[in-house]
């Protein structure tokens, strides 16, 4: 991040500052990318390099995201296809500029619906050395932002989740903070512009979509606004019923679905193995058979209503695929 916003690793900042302000002029669906390819190299223990491919189904994108396979697919195709031709400098250790891209390789799977790209070495060495960015590309990170409509609200998660623990920011200074959320010089230049366009809209998505509580306040010199300080908090987790009861494990009451959340529940009914064993209960003229949303609206809602229906295995079983 910037000197001033973290001053206590000044060295890190220099040598991480370009690739971090890169990073931020990324367009939503390229940042998506980034987040998804990294998440799974480290949640897979393939990890970033720059002789091994790292595959992007268009399933996973789909699910991760909340879409179509198809749309998953043509969403990534063209988010790559701009990446892939996106160039920025960095500096060395010495100082000395050094030009990149993001990608030196790309190969799609048409009939796979899949892409495999290879991150530049400037990428690889320089993302992990990036405060904050590191934590940043976690799959309970990526989860947080898969609901964002706007790229101004991934960059203001991705500033304010560092001072989750301190609950309170610095000033972000105006001009650095307009760097920060990837505007332009000519972007939004009236203050009451960029309030309305970027920060009310990025700090009200945050509010309700992910699980910071923020707020700001304006940091005046005289009569004129020169940045925002923002109060950061995380927001209570719900706290489930306890049901002080013995369950029978050979009752239909083992397929309960207390706990799981209704994103764990559509990938449940997304799961191959749940729509073959289950798609005799929709009728293939019916909303739910003829669309992935039509179906999994409807398998999400009966399992809501009555998993006991559901018995051909544990549900939590069709997690995993």
């Amino acid at each position: 991040m910037d000197k001033m916003v973290m001053n206590t690793k000044k060295n890190l900042v220099v040598k991480t500052n370009q690739l971090n302000q890169a990073l931020q002029t990324l367009s939503l669906a390229e940042v998506r990318i980034i987040q998804l390819a990294i998440v799974d190299a480290r949640e897979t223990a393939t990890g970033l390099s720059t002789d091994k491919p790292l595959r992007i189904d268009a399933t996973r994108y789909a699910e991760v995201f909340e879409t179509t396979r198809q749309n998953g697919y043509k969403r990534m195709k063209e988010a790559e296809e701009t990446l892939f031709n996106r160039r920025f400098t960095y500096l060395d250790d010495n100082g000395k500029p050094i030009k990149s891209r993001w990608l030196q390789q790309v190969q799609y799977h048409d009939g796979e619906g899949a892409i495999e790209i290879v991150f530049t070495l400037a990428v690889v060495e320089g993302i992990s050395r990036i405060n904050g960015l590191e934590q940043f590309f976690t799959s309970y990170l990526l989860e947080q932002t898969t609901q964002f409509d706007s790229v101004y609200s991934v960059r203001l998660y991705e500033l304010l989740t560092q001072w989750r623990t301190a609950k309170k920011t610095p000033c972000f200074e105006i001009g650095v903070f307009r760097d920060q959320m990837g505007l332009g010089i000519n972007e939004y230049k009236a203050m009451c512009d960029f309030k309305k366009r970027v920060l009310d809209l990025a700090t009200d998505e945050i509010n309700k979509k992910s699980d910071l509580k923020v707020k700001y306040e304006n940091v005046k010199k005289g009569r004129k606004i020169v940045g925002f300080v923002f109060t950061v908090h995380e927001k209570p987790k719900a706290k489930r019923d306890v049901v002080n009861k013995e369950r029978d494990v050979s009752t239909g009451d083992m397929f309960t679905v207390d706990g799981l959340n209704d994103k764990q529940l559509g990938r449940i009914a997304r799961n191959p193995a749940f729509m073959a064993e289950y798609n005799h209960l929709v009728s293939p003229t019916s909303p739910a058979g003829q669309s992935q949303q039509g179906w999994e609206f409807e398998m999400v809602n009966r399992l809501k209503k009555d998993p006991t229906q559901f018995n051909k295995r544990p549900i939590r079983e069709y997690l995993e695929y």
